[in-house]
């Protein structure tokens, strides 16, 4: 049995990040348009053969970077396996006056499908 305290909330926090490999794809192409709480997708590379738990991160159909090696191995378990529509990811923040490496921060929730 399942046990809840009243007024009780979780929070919907999985992780957050600095977008890596940012200056190497094609977020250039699309900067103008990922402003503060643009969604983002999340998909595994297994194949890539520096970390084969490498987890891309897409806006719209254009490769912006990867979710840093630091925090990509249970994320990817999730998503190789198919849970990744458990999941949310957004722009949670932008600053262009920064080094590319910086500039964008993503944050994944966990969707609430009460």
């Amino acid at each position: 049995m399942t046990h809840v305290l009243k007024g009780f909330e979780p929070r919907r926090h999985y992780l957050d990040f600095h977008l890596a490999a940012f200056a190497y794809y094609d977020g250039l192409e699309v900067i103008d348009q990922l402003k503060l709480g643009a969604p983002v997708q999340l998909m595994t590379e297994p194949e890539n053969i520096h970390d084969p738990h490498a987890v891309v991160i897409f806006f719209e159909n254009t490769k912006i970077g990867y979710v840093p090696a630091d925090y990509n191995q249970e994320l990817s378990k999730f998503l190789y396996f198919g849970y990744g529509d458990i999941f949310e990811a957004r722009i949670q923040m932008v600053n262009h006056e920064t080094h590319p490496e910086r500039q964008f921060r993503v944050v994944v929730k966990l969707k609430d499908n009460r």
